[in-house]
């Protein structure tokens, strides 16, 4: 029987190997992380990028990731408000959808781990030669779970910020409104789309750079 010395020595061999791993040295050795190593890694990352967009105003402050009203970028809605846009209501309804963007994105974690808790390690090649590659075998693998997850929570974040109230205000009257997907079921669609986007985007840079810092990844693994 092994002491818990020797016990030890193993478990910090096998630490070290997946650093290796992580750190992309080789596809042959990525190939080789420990499911749980993949778990980790793309647990860690989702955590780090929801931690990270569920603070105040970050969904809005990054235009890569900004959440915007439905057809042509937001445009169109402005088009279809027309004089009655003049104290910039469509600004303000915008600013709501990145407020509940990251109210869900703050509520979405435990999702999201569910997620990637079902995730098959035999269905994961494309991880091997990319640095977001972890990132695209959760969105390809979980993604229609996930929107269909984390749909009610942005409905219940539009909600509480005020955005459907503010979408029925601006849409009174004007009966082009539902053809540009400026209906509440159309506007929680739109909102989920680019929250996900968002998230997933987050996820991969989270992901590189885990995969650069072993100790980082090493969290999720042993």
């Amino acid at each position: 029987m092994e002491s818990d010395e020797v016990r030890m020595a193993r478990r910090m061999v096998l630490a070290g190997a997946a650093g290796m791993i992580a750190l992309g040295c080789a596809p042959w050795a990525i190939a080789k992380l420990p499911k749980s190593g993949v778990k980790g890694l793309i647990g860690n990352a989702s955590d780090g990028a929801l931690d990270k967009l569920s603070q105040p105003g970050a969904f809005y402050a990054d235009t890569a990731v900004r959440i915007l009203l439905p057809g042509a970028n937001g445009k169109l809605a402005s088009k279809l408000f027309g004089m009655g846009d003049k104290r910039g209501l469509t600004t303000n309804l915008t600013r709501s959808l990145n407020d509940a963007g990251g109210k869900a994105a703050g509520e979405a974690k435990p999702v999201f781990r569910a997620a990637i808790d079902n995730l098959r390690w035999s269905d994961a090649p494309a991880l091997v030669t990319k640095t977001d590659g972890a990132t695209r075998y959760l969105q390809t693998s979980a993604g229609g779970v996930l929107s269909t997850k984390v749909s009610p929570l942005i409905a219940s974040a539009l909600e509480s910020v005020g955005a459907y109230r503010q979408l029925d205000q601006l849409s009174k009257g004007n009966q082009l409104m539902a053809s540009a997907g400026l209906t509440r079921d159309g506007l929680t669609r739109s909102v989920t789309e680019q929250a996900l986007k968002g998230i997933f985007h987050y996820i991969a840079g989270e992901e590189a750079a885990l995969r650069r810092n072993p100790a980082g990844l090493l969290k999720g693994v042993f």
